[in-house]
């Protein structure tokens, strides 16, 4: 073979390789639906991971020559999909890709597909989730008294803990961190939703203010734990319309959920709820397993409550209005809650996703006292039930009921 030949031959090997982006690499583009996307898991030596836990960004323009990324590149061409972008997520062994599956092909048939092949540990579609929280009331953005001043005795509870020292991990929409009264509050706002600009909303700032908002400074209301700190990761968003609900997409959650991890919070609050899916429910499990009390929105309309809620170690909680709806769920205060809202304003909320805040802001004043893996909550059912936060803190505290008197538990209370 002349060497004009073998130069010949060399340039086709390559161009044939480059061609193996078949319908094309289209990394981060916000023009590809999350509805029309798979999460593709691929088990690869994680030499991009780094064991003091400091990597925590996507692949970025590495993933276009590296081996990964051809690894990638060869699984998309092979099952007819475009490569849109990595996350890898060393933590639990995985490599995650997104790949866009074409319009009129199934995204539940091509995970089935590709999780048939050798080169692939699973495959899922990307899954959407939604906020639990009821439309806000229409009338008195500010109420006169807090639900839980009196349910939960919040002054008396603030002599024993407010939280200080504790983090929250509020993976929700965008929080609004200058209001008012979050001012300082949130020492972290990071947007994993792919392709839309961080924006403040209202489900998000509703949820941080319940968790954390600011006391004694004269504005607004105070937050469960006010001297706690929160980590706003922005993995849902605000659809358009005047009652239009807040959703999130499985890769956000699963960005932010594995961020969160990584940033060893006290407590994760997750408000919303979902279909169950094998890469959340496995990020959930490792938050649990390395110490963060991981707190869910129960949906009573969905089997066990909805994801992740039903994940054994989640505490489930609803509000008052699901009362008996399952044994292992907790009722929290839930409605008529004044809160934070973007544009430094308050308003009303109903809803599980606020009943939810409540409980990740007891756990804060708890894991401010005894700073130990889980939440023994106290409530009024040897399941679940209606939660007692007085009972709860005071037994971290000092292990007596703060109306006992005695120094024991009430008999009526039980103890999880």
């Amino acid at each position: 073979m002349t060497a004009l030949k073998r130069l010949l031959a060399l340039f086709a090997g390559i161009a044939a390789l480059l061609s193996l982006n078949g319908p094309g690499f289209a990394q981060g583009s916000p023009t590809l639906s999350p509805e029309r996307q798979v999460l593709v898991m691929v088990r690869h030596p994680p030499e991009h991971y780094q064991p003091a836990g400091s990597y925590g960004g996507d692949y970025g323009s590495d993933l276009a020559r590296s081996a990964r990324g051809r690894l990638a590149r060869v699984i998309a061409h092979d099952h007819g999909l475009t490569l849109v972008d990595g996350w890898p997520m060393p933590m639990i062994g995985v490599d995650c890709f997104i790949m866009a599956v074409p319009d009129g092909r199934s995204t539940s048939a091509a995970a089935a597909e590709l999780s048939r092949d050798s080169k692939v540990e699973w495959a899922e579609p990307v899954q959407l989730y939604q906020a639990e929280g009821a439309a806000a009331s229409p009338n008195d953005p500010l109420f006169a008294a807090e639900p839980a001043a009196q349910q939960w005795k919040l002054a008396e509870l603030h002599q024993l803990a407010t939280g200080r020292g504790t983090k929250v991990a509020v993976i929700d929409s965008g929080i609004q961190a200058n209001h008012p009264d979050l001012d300082g509050q949130v020492i972290l706002n990071r947007n994993f939703v792919v392709g839309q600009q961080a924006v403040a909303e209202d489900h998000g700032t509703a949820v941080a203010g319940i968790i954390a908002a600011k006391s004694d400074n004269g504005v607004g209301i105070a937050g469960v734990a006010p001297d706690s700190r929160l980590l706003g990761l922005r993995a849902c968003w605000q659809q358009r319309g005047q009652g239009s609900p807040t959703v999130c997409d499985g890769l956000s959650l699963a960005k932010a959920l594995y961020f969160a991890i990584q940033q060893k919070p006290d407590v994760i609050n997750l408000s919303l709820s979902g279909p169950d899916d094998r890469l959340l429910r496995t990020l959930v499990e490792a938050g649990l397993a390395r110490g963060s009390v991981v707190v869910a929105a129960y949906d009573a309309r969905k089997p066990d409550g909805g994801f992740p809620a039903s994940v054994p170690g989640v505490i489930a909680v609803s509000d008052h209005s699901f009362a008996g709806a399952a044994g292992h769920v907790y009722i929290a205060p839930g409605r008529d809650i004044p809160t934070t809202q973007p544009g430094g304003r308050w308003f009303l909320v109903n809803g599980s996703s606020f009943s939810a805040a409540h409980v990740s802001g007891l756990a804060a004043l708890v894991r401010q006292r005894r700073h130990s893996a889980g939440l023994m909550l106290v409530s009024d059912q040897r399941i679940g039930g209606t939660i007692d936060a007085c009972a709860t803190l005071e037994r971290a505290a000092n292990g007596c009921d703060c109306s006992c008197g005695g120094g024991r538990l009430l008999s009526a209370r039980f103890v999880h």
